[in-house]
């Protein structure tokens, strides 16, 4: 239960973090779309990778709840991009490079049709 509570917790915060990013690229920019999304998933990509490196290293102990917070929760709030990109590392690393490359084009491809496909449906139904 106290992983799920930091889960829950961690999701509240990533997604305010998000939605700070989003609010202060729409006072500067005319149009925040996509450049707010791109910060976010770059950023979200690279803390990702640090945290999971410095943990593989031995150089960040980290608890499952802890892990549950930041990983699932903060970032995973603030953009799943990120757990997208360190699924795609540890298949390449895990020596399964045709793997990385088959959900980085399965997962894009078919996110586009997926979104396609539901605002089309949507679309019709007025």
């Amino acid at each position: 239960m106290a992983l799920w509570l930091a889960v829950a917790i961690g999701g509240a915060l990533g997604s305010l973090l998000r939605h700070g990013v989003n609010t202060v690229f729409a006072a500067l920019l005319e149009r925040p779309v996509p450049h707010a999304t791109a910060v976010v998933n770059l950023i979200g990509s690279g803390v990702i990778g640090l945290l999971a490196g410095a943990i593989a290293a031995g150089r960040l102990p980290m608890s499952a709840s802890m892990r549950g917070f930041v990983f699932a929760g903060v970032l995973g709030g603030f953009t799943t991009f990120s757990s997208y990109m360190l699924d795609t590392l540890t298949l390449a690393y895990s020596g399964e490079p045709g793997l990385a490359l088959l959900n980085v084009t399965l997962q894009t491809m078919l996110g586009l049709a997926a979104i396609w496909a539901g605002y089309a449906l949507a679309v019709g139904l007025n």
